[in-house]
């Protein structure tokens, strides 16, 4: 990159930092968790009105914008290319809060550097940023050969239906980066399987059960009513117990975290089972499920049901369970896989029918397989390499266990923001987490990465 160019960059972040942050927070303001669909909000008002807001925030910036049947929209700059465009995609949609934060949740607050609020980095921050790219060259007069297109997505939390919408409806971008995974680009993701594990007798002595709130998160809380004295109960570290209307109350508390990322993760649904099993308070059939349930919960490296995994491009299985409840008298517990290419849907599916031995039915709610892109291909160069250029550190690209919205289209790849090498502190959590924080520095050089990206891929051909 020469002086001129990186100077030019660097003033222009400079310029607009504060209305990057500030922008950052109007869109946390919006509890854009997915609801009911309403007339004109297929995915619920918040939804929608965080969309609105998006393209809001791109019109202001003087962008180009359109709104895709209130799913999807875009902010977009035209190029000489009028055949083919790159492309950017975020969402806007969020998981719910949870319990545990120390402030609003919806209140985007700053401290030390970072900013707190659901969605800072899973995704409205990038979704900002990408805006903010956009603007760079509209300002700078840079010349496009490809037209760049920044999606706003929002339903990536829940099946990713506006993308299969917009594909359907849309002619695919030639090249898309997905700022929802880690730098420096991920050019894989591993397979994505859920399911829906139901108890085939009734409950005994479990009058409730719940536990979680999302299937693709590791639960921080779950709890239980159980027929049973809570005067002989002892609470642990994390569990309490309390009498309630005759029956024993237990509240079990956990480490919330992402599907994708179990490690350091405590499963309050697993310890919930595991605290009802210890002290015997479950009737004959339903200790069949619990115990089915602590083979899941057992070990997220899926060695509790027989499925531990692992290859060269994706490394290990994890498997773990988001939610469970109870219905019409009968326990369930959902599972969510990331797996590798050693591994299928169904073989995950058989497991569980044979750990459960006649115990439990199996409905599988989805099944995504594992994809992987050539990291030599000049476009995932052009990312690596504007990604090296601004940090130097030499990075090459890798693979996950998370799904983004990359792996709907034809040639895409996540790219960013977030950085596993680099802790958070104490007060602030990663995507899915309480108190969820984003540095706001590494988002502004993140920014310049995304700028100096989407300059070399004007001179790629797609």
């Amino acid at each position: 990159m020469n002086s001129t160019l990186e100077k030019r960059i660097d003033d222009f972040i400079k310029e607009n930092r504060d209305d990057i942050v500030r922008d950052i927070g109007a869109l946390v303001a919006i509890p854009s968790v997915a609801g009911e669909p309403a007339e004109g909000a297929p995915f619920g008002k918040a939804s929608r009105q965080a969309l609105d807001k998006g393209l809001e925030i791109a019109a202001r910036l003087g962008l180009d914008t359109r709104n895709c049947g209130n799913m999807i929209g875009w902010a977009e700059l035209a190029g000489e290319e009028k055949d083919k465009y790159i492309a950017t995609i975020t969402h806007l949609d969020v998981v719910p809060a949870g319990t545990g934060w120390t402030g609003d949740p919806f209140d985007m607050r700053q401290r030390d550097g970072y900013i707190i609020g659901r969605g800072v980095m899973d995704d409205k921050g990038p979704s900002v940023l990408c805006l903010y790219a956009l603007k760079f060259f509209k300002e700078c007069g840079v010349m496009l050969h490809y037209t760049v297109r920044a999606l706003l997505g929002t339903a990536e939390e829940t099946g990713m239906e506006d993308v299969k919408y917009y594909l359907a409806n849309y002619p695919a971008p030639a090249f898309l980066f997905s700022p929802d995974a880690d730098f420096p680009v991920c050019n894989g993701e591993k397979g994505i399987y859920q399911a829906r594990i139901t108890a085939t007798a009734p409950t005994e002595n479990i009058v409730s059960f719940t536990g979680g709130i999302v299937v693709n998160a590791v639960p921080d809380t779950a709890e239980a009513l159980v027929r049973a004295d809570a005067s002989k109960l002892r609470d642990t570290e994390r569990v309490r117990v309390e009498a309630k209307d005759g029956l024993a109350h237990i509240t079990a508390r956990g480490v919330a975290g992402h599907a994708s990322r179990p490690e350091g993760t405590v499963n309050a649904i697993g310890v919930l089972a595991g605290y009802i099993l210890e002290n015997g308070l479950a009737g004959a059939e339903e200790a069949k499920f619990l115990r089915l349930m602590m083979k899941l919960h057992s070990a997220s490296d899926g060695s509790g049901l027989g499925v531990k995994s692992a290859d060269d491009k994706f490394g290990p299985l994890t498997i773990i369970g988001g939610m469970a409840g109870m219905t019409d008298g009968r326990l369930w517990q959902t599972a969510d896989s990331r797996y590798p290419t050693t591994m299928t849907g169904e073989e995950l599916t058989r497991a569980i029918l044979a750990a459960a031995d006649g115990c439990a039915e199996v409905k599988v709610l989805s099944d995504n397989k594992p994809f992987y892109i050539d990291a030599g291909s000049p476009a995932i160069q052009a990312c690596i390499g504007a990604y090296n250029e601004v940090t130097g550190e030499g990075k090459k690209p890798f693979t996950i266990g998370g799904g983004t919205y990359a792996r709907d289209f034809p040639f895409g790849v996540s790219f960013g923001p977030e950085h596993d090498d680099r802790p958070f502190p104490a007060f602030a959590g990663g995507i899915h987490s309480v108190d969820e924080g984003a540095n706001v520095n590494y988002f502004l050089e993140a920014l310049k990465i995304y700028i100096l990206a989407i300059i070399r891929l004007q001179d790629v051909r797609l």
